[in-house]
């Protein structure tokens, strides 16, 4: 397959060769179960005028996704600079203009050097050399998160961070977000860790929404103590 014809995934374009992933990644994006619950939620997370923060690009397909909603802004980071320039590569077949892409890292806390790991199945590429072989390390420096939050009037965060999201909202603000978004990694820290990002976000003034949710793609929003209308 060449980028004269590219893959269709979750409605785009993805110009994507066999050789740009691993063979497993490969087989989910031909099969269409590439981020296929990620890319159902999202559809109807957002709002026109939102701006989001996306942590964690992957191949940016979730990005693009949300990026189709009018009005929309989002910032997108990822530790991988591979991804990020196969990010920009999809955004752009689909004419994404409203999308940034940067490679870098954000956390709760002054900025510092990170080690990351780099794996072959990207999508286990983390902070975390326990979590098995990998190809690569690179030095990452951080932004702080809350700043980036402030600096650009995010109300929307997006999180696939491979278990760095326990850590970050146990020291994360999030003033003036409204809604969290995020993937679940139990297989990293055990439901202790699931009950600790619970416990965090409880403190932040968030709930869980079973409504966006499904399975460990899990979505919080600021309570505002209405009863919501039964869906049947």
């Amino acid at each position: 397959m060449t980028t004269d014809t590219p893959l269709m995934l979750h409605g785009l374009r993805v110009p994507i060769t066999e050789a740009d992933v691993s063979p497993i990644i490969w087989r989910a994006m031909q099969s269409g179960e590439y981020e296929a619950k990620e890319a159902r939620s999202v559809r109807s997370l957002l709002h026109a005028g939102d701006r989001v923060l996306e942590l964690g690009s992957g191949l940016g397909i979730i990005t693009s996704i949300m990026a189709q909603t009018p009005g929309v802004r989002i910032w997108s980071f990822d530790a991988n600079p591979h991804l990020i320039a196969l990010s920009r590569r999809i955004a752009e077949a689909n004419g994404i203009e409203n999308a940034t892409f940067e490679h870098g890292l954000l956390s709760a806390g002054a900025p510092e050097n990170h080690v990351f790991y780099i794996r072959r199945d990207f999508w286990m590429s983390s902070m975390l050399e326990m979590q098995g072989p990998y190809e690569t390390t690179i030095s990452v420096q951080s932004s702080n998160l809350d700043d980036f939050i402030e600096a650009q009037s995010v109300n929307v965060l997006v999180m696939d961070i491979e278990g760095a999201e326990r850590d970050l909202l146990s020291a994360a603000r999030l003033d003036g977000v409204d809604c969290v978004f995020l993937e679940l990694h139990d297989h990293l820290y055990g439901l202790a860790g699931v009950r600790s990002i619970f416990a965090s976000m409880d403190r932040l003034g968030f709930s869980y929404d079973p409504r966006g949710s499904s399975g460990p793609c899990v979505l919080f929003r600021r309570d505002d103590g209405q009863i919501r209308p039964y869906e049947g």
